[in-house]
């Protein structure tokens, strides 16, 4: 139903509501049952099982599970029935299945989390009485009252208004507050903006109050509808889930063709097929790096709840490497970049200096800011919190500022008179008894003020008004006269004219302090900031200007030379452009594909359902959480609980580390797994035997190398990751020298270790019979060591020595738990024999010792050498 078009008294009628008494309790709980609750909803979550299956998608996984298959039927058939290895893997695909689901359900509730902190209250007139109910408890029928401050609960018709404005960018996109009426009946089919007897949910109201009867509450709403759609939008992979994915098919790929070769080998060797097989499947457990898949997950996870220390809560877990990409930023200029909070910069008093705030202010200039107060209904409550229109908060906390409390000033001064401000006028004038004496005081437009006064030095104040213009203020103009009483004709040409000129009041959104350093971190890190705002240019210019966004004028384009813009000259001079401004919701969505058709991994900024597409369309939404919409929320990746532009940049910084670490991770456990690889491929080649068992293969990927990748995952944020270039979208995961650097510590781990295996297994040392076992023993004893200690020269390319032993405790507690392990799997006897080891002779560890800190020697040195080249 057009409820807009209806007259009030069928919309009253229709909804069965009586606009002194509202909504009985019997009728509310009726019409809840029939609409359910004025909530926006998500998309309907997964249920768990679903969840779980789709972790078991990947590559790896699948080879894991086709393993534990092979080796429960090997063990079915045999006399033994040793099942315990088909056990064990069945475990680690199961255990990282429900840690990926656990994160998940982790990232849903921190987001209910903020949306209860953010759900508003309504007052309602229910059974004849006005209480504060929560909003989601309203329903259509239910008469609520506006009043300056309020955010709109739900989609209602006015029933009575007195100088309403209500702000509705979060809707319609257009930033200046609209006048509502609740007696104008709009066009049939008028646009959203066009319907001034309609408020809107999630809109706000700037000035006045209202009483108005709810139409439309929850998916209803106008805000419920955009929410539907952005419901059926799908999801892309990440970066990094379409590198892991990638990862998974080469690791899958290697792990099936060194089986089948080692099988044929083996086979033309004379090899049983029983014993081929069972050495193929430790093949395969060693070309797979079981634990890198929870580890990624826990390492993004943790990384999630430093964000959230940092008011960045992140909604979806792999958004957090895609921040380590960033290229461009575009953001909001309004409480993003800015404080979203008018400040009076500049007075001028007629005939006086232009002064500003931080200026020891003269009487005279103290005298505009004492009459712009109370020509004002503007208002700071006890907390500090401003309620009004921005630009007369801005005067009231001048004013305050400088000693004049305007509850003081109104009760010294009373009211006794006013004309409410409107936007055709575009003035506000108020009669006040001051000192005896009654007076008119008229604040406005200094185009329309200035030629109501008597003699004004027009000259003068048109070139001081220019001048803050110049500087993006908004200027008000203030002026006064004194009459004997207050005449019964209150009109405009009654009040508003032979005025005498005071002066004029320059404010401004200043900008953030944090956001200019932000921004210059931004340029270092070679990241792109653009400011995308729906303010007038030479407003966003300037503040654009003053954070270093803007270097030159040209740099800035409206939306109007926007429109005349192509998609492909768009695309061409995109990089041009460091300033949008009055630009539309589609004209945003256009700006961020037209830097990603130019391969640039875009984040975006929004607060209104206007910019849920855009967000949607970036590579890393930020939805703002204090002032931002649910619908905004729910398309975006990230939430930014302070609404702060340089939480961004520290999302990034801490997004760069987090990807740095997960690749160190990768390095560390693939330069151990493709050692694991060339030891049992190498041995078997050359008929010595398999160096380790599946069983030793999978304690050591699972347990003894999965502890320290998880402390190298939360290693520190490298100082310089800020002055290094964005990570490129389609760079891949062995980029950077990283395959080199995973096959040298392959071969690496595969000599140390088989030189321990021949050893053990063909060379007696203190008179020690050798034995396939002990070379075994000591081969899964290196590999395992070895790990440990390289470890170490994975968390930083920089020396050990010169980031500290024991920077990274979580380093020492891993290092402690795994040689715990490693120890217990070798000392303890009933252990000792289910992973088939055997006790080694003191010479035996001397030597284990000696090839397990080889790594930590060698990769010293290579730092050394490599450090030395960069310097010079």
């Amino acid at each position: 139903m057009k409820w807009y078009m209806e007259t009030l008294q069928d919309v009253i009628k229709n909804l069965s509501s009586n606009v002194q008494t509202g909504l009985t309790e019997d009728q509310v709980k009726k019409a809840l049952e029939q609409y359910g609750e004025n909530q926006i909803e998500g998309k309907k979550k997964k249920p768990f099982i679903a969840k779980f299956f789709e972790q078991l998608k990947d590559y790896m996984v699948i080879i894991l599970i086709i393993a534990a298959v092979v080796s429960f039927v090997i063990a079915l058939m045999s006399a033994e029935g040793d099942f315990i290895d088909s056990i064990i893997i069945i475990g680690i695909v199961i255990l990282n299945a429900l840690l990926g689901v656990m994160q998940e359900g982790n990232a849903e509730k921190a987001l209910d989390a903020l949306k209860s902190m953010s759900a508003p209250n309504a007052k309602v007139i229910r059974g004849g009485v006005v209480k504060q109910l929560e909003a989601s408890k309203l329903v259509p029928g239910d008469i609520i009252q506006l009043d300056a401050g309020d955010f709109v609960p739900a989609d209602a018709r006015l029933i009575e208004s007195a100088s309403l404005k209500c702000e509705e960018s979060a809707l319609t996109g257009e930033s200046v507050p609209v006048d509502k009426y609740a007696d104008k009946t709009p066009k049939d089919n008028a646009p959203l903006g066009d319907r001034l007897n309609m408020v809107y949910s999630g809109c706000s109201v700037t000035y006045g109050r209202a009483k108005a009867i709810v139409v439309s509450t929850g998916m209803n709403t106008e805000m419920g509808k955009i929410a539907q759609l952005l419901n059926k939008e799908t999801e892309e992979l990440t970066p990094l889930q379409q590198k892991l994915n990638q990862l998974g098919k080469y690791l899958g790929i290697l792990a099936i063709v060194a089986c089948v070769i080692i099988f044929v080998v083996g086979i033309l060797k004379g090899e049983t097929v029983m014993d081929m097989v069972m050495t193929s499947i430790s093949l395969a457990v060693a070309a797979i790096p079981e634990g890198l898949t929870a580890v990624v997950t826990i390492v993004l996870a943790l990384g999630i709840q430093r964000m959230v220390k940092q008011n960045a809560i992140i909604r979806k877990l792999p958004a957090v490497e895609t921040l380590g990409s960033a290229s461009v930023i575009c953001s909001d200029k309004t409480g993003t970049l800015t404080q979203n909070k008018m400040t009076v910069k500049k007075v001028w008093p007629e005939n006086g200096n232009l002064l500003s705030m931080e200026d020891k202010l003269t009487d005279e200039a103290l005298n505009i800011l004492k009459l712009g107060t109370l020509c004002n209904d503007g208002k700071i409550e006890s907390n500090g919190q401003l309620i009004g229109d921005p630009t007369e908060t801005a005067i009231v906390a001048a004013a305050l500022k400088n000693g004049m409390a305007k509850s003081t000033l109104d009760e010294q001064n009373k009211r006794i008179g006013e004309i409410p401000f409107d936007s055709n006028r575009k003035l506000m004038t108020t009669i006040h008894m001051m000192d005896g004496k009654t007076i008119v005081i008229v604040k406005g437009g200094f185009d329309v003020l200035l030629p109501r006064c008597i003699s004004p030095n027009y000259a003068i104040a048109s070139k001081i008004n220019e001048e803050m213009a110049q500087e993006a203020l908004r200027v008000l103009a203030v002026a006064y006269k004194n009459i004997d009483h207050v005449p019964d004709d209150m009109s405009s040409e009654a009040l508003e004219n032979e005025l005498t000129f005071l002066g004029l009041i320059g404010m401004i959104d200043p900008p953030r302090e944090e956001s200019k350093i932000a921004v210059e971190t931004c340029k270092k890190a070679g990241i792109k900031t653009v400011m995308i705002t729906g303010d007038h240019i030479l407003t966003a210019s300037a503040i654009a200007s003053e954070l270093g966004i803007l270097k030159d004028k040209s740099e800035a384009i409206s939306g109007e030379e926007l429109a005349k813009m192509s998609d492909q000259q768009l695309k061409a001079d995109v990089e041009k452009y460091a300033v949008y401004a009055r630009v539309s919701p589609e004209d945003k969505i256009r700006i961020v594909k037209a830097w990603q058709s130019n391969g640039k991994v875009v984040s975006m900024t929004g607060d209104g359902v206007n910019d849920a597409p855009a967000l949607k369309a970036a590579d890393i939404g930020c939805a703002m959480g204090i002032t931002g919409t649910d619908v905004a929320k729910g398309a975006a990746d990230m939430v930014l609980t302070d609404d702060n532009f340089s939480t961004i940049v520290e999302a990034v910084r801490q997004g760069r580390g987090i990807y740095s670490n997960i690749k160190k991770t990768v390095e560390f456990l693939l330069g151990s797994n493709l050692g694991e690889v060339l030891t049992v491929f190498f041995a078997m080649i050359v008929g010595w035997g398999s160096p380790l068992m599946a069983i030793h293969l999978l304690l050591i990927n699972v347990v003894t190398d999965a502890f320290p990748a998880f402390a190298i995952g939360v290693e520190n944020v490298d100082k310089d990751i800020m002055k290094q270039k964005p990570i490129p979208k389609d760079e891949g995961i062995f980029a950077n020298n990283l395959g080199i650097k995973i096959a040298f510590q392959g071969i690496m781990f595969a000599a140390l270790t088989l030189s321990g295996y021949y050893i053990g297994s063909f060379v007696s040392l203190g008179g020690a019979t050798p034995s396939h076992q002990l070379g075994q023993t000591i081969s899964f004893l290196v590999l395992s060591l070895a790990s440990l200690v390289h470890a170490w020269n994975c968390r930083s390319k920089y020396s050990l020595f010169k980031i500290g032993f024991f920077s990274n405790k979580q380093m020492v507690y891993a290092c402690c738990i795994s040689l715990t392990i490693i120890l217990c799997a070798v000392f303890i006897a009933p252990v000792r024999e289910v992973f088939k080891l055997s006790s080694l002779p003191l010479d035996y560890w001397i030597l284990v010792l000696g090839l397990s800190i080889a790594p930590l020697v060698i990769f010293e040195i290579i730092k050394l050498f490599l450090n030395k080249k960069v310097e010079a």
